[in-house]
């Protein structure tokens, strides 16, 4: 089984920071420093938030009176709009902006841009930023009543993504103490691998393989307890649940060590062949956008072992169960 994540000083201050002196969720700003307990609580409220393929899907008008502000200094797709389904879905007023949009691309401070919108009667501050630190940053410096949500922070966290996976694997295998799980890619500017990694350590996950290229490769010390390879059959041989991470294309090439497409493919790319070697029961997933033929055969993708469409339904969940957490209006 791999240990929990070293908690260092800035991860207590952020656990600290997230916590309502209840032990209640105020913000969510990373998985580090969450209990068995919290996560689970979370994870049962997402699945409390389904409805079966085909039906409409779950509605509430538990938000009803608050308001969402979606803050995207960030490009995304998916997380933006499962975000925005869980407000709408919950009755919340949904605003949506992104940098384009927004006064900080005219110059204006981070924290102006929140206090203008607070001063707007913006209730809950969904964020994603490139830069480390952000989530934090703005949590400090909010009201009281004010609740802020990590989407996306760098390299480093991002926290909704890491439940919606810890969501998909508990579906199809539901005890993560006998579990091997390989996540394959670039792992060392992951911050979908961070996030995946802490969840299964809290999890209590019985191993996880982590497999790159070298350069690719991340700080053991991120990662303790973890096998960190560079050698895909040996990390998928046996493996239970398999996700590979999207591949940079603006790496790929530019940077010593780090091999061509075609290369990539041949050495760490996740095929239909090569998930052989891991149990035959396995699944694959992958937090998307998809580079088919690249990190994964598309064939895969779309076959029956393939839990990726599952990840995008469990993540407007996961985001309405975090929404109703900080709020106070769900159980988590």
């Amino acid at each position: 089984m791999i240990a929990t994540q070293t908690t260092d000083g800035a991860a207590v201050a952020e656990h600290d920071l997230q916590l309502h002196p209840d032990g209640r969720l105020r913000h969510l700003l990373s998985l580090r420093g969450l209990s068995r307990a919290q996560l689970t609580a979370l994870l049962d409220e997402a699945d409390g938030w389904l409805t079966p393929s085909g039906k409409p899907p779950s509605r509430s008008n538990a938000l009803a009176g608050l308001t969402v502000a979606n803050l995207f200094f960030e490009p995304s797709t998916r997380t933006r709009a499962s975000f925005e389904l869980a407000g709408k879905r919950l009755g919340a007023d949904v605003l949506n902006l992104d940098v384009n949009t927004s006064s900080r691309k005219k110059g204006e401070s981070i924290l102006d841009t929140i206090y203008t919108l607070q001063a707007m009667q913006v209730d809950v501050f969904v964020v994603r930023d490139a830069g480390a630190g952000v989530p934090a940053f703005i949590a400090r410096h909010v009201d009281e009543h004010v609740n802020i949500l990590n989407a996306g922070e760098g390299e480093v966290s991002h926290p909704t993504q890491g439940l919606l996976d810890l969501l998909t694997i508990r579906q199809h295998k539901t005890d993560f103490a006998n579990l091997k799980v390989a996540i394959v890619g670039d792992i060392a500017h992951s911050r979908v691998a961070r996030s995946a990694a802490h969840g299964l350590a809290i999890m209590g996950v019985g191993e996880l393989a982590l497999v790159s290229p070298p350069a690719l490769a991340p700080d053991p010390k991120e990662f303790p307890g973890a096998s960190i390879l560079d050698n895909l059959d040996e990390g998928l041989r046996d493996a239970d649940v398999v996700m590979a991470l999207r591949i940079q294309r603006e790496r790929i090439g530019n940077l010593d060590g780090i091999p061509g497409i075609d290369e990539y493919y041949a050495s760490y790319g996740v095929s239909n062949e090569r998930m052989k070697l891991a149990a035959p029961d396995a699944i694959v997933m992958h937090p998307g956008p998809m580079n088919r033929g690249i990190e994964i055969e598309s064939a895969l993708a779309d076959s029956p072992r393939s839990a990726i469409t599952r990840q995008v339904t469990n993540g407007v969940a996961v985001r309405m169960a975090v929404l109703c957490a900080v709020t106070g209006k769900g159980h988590a």
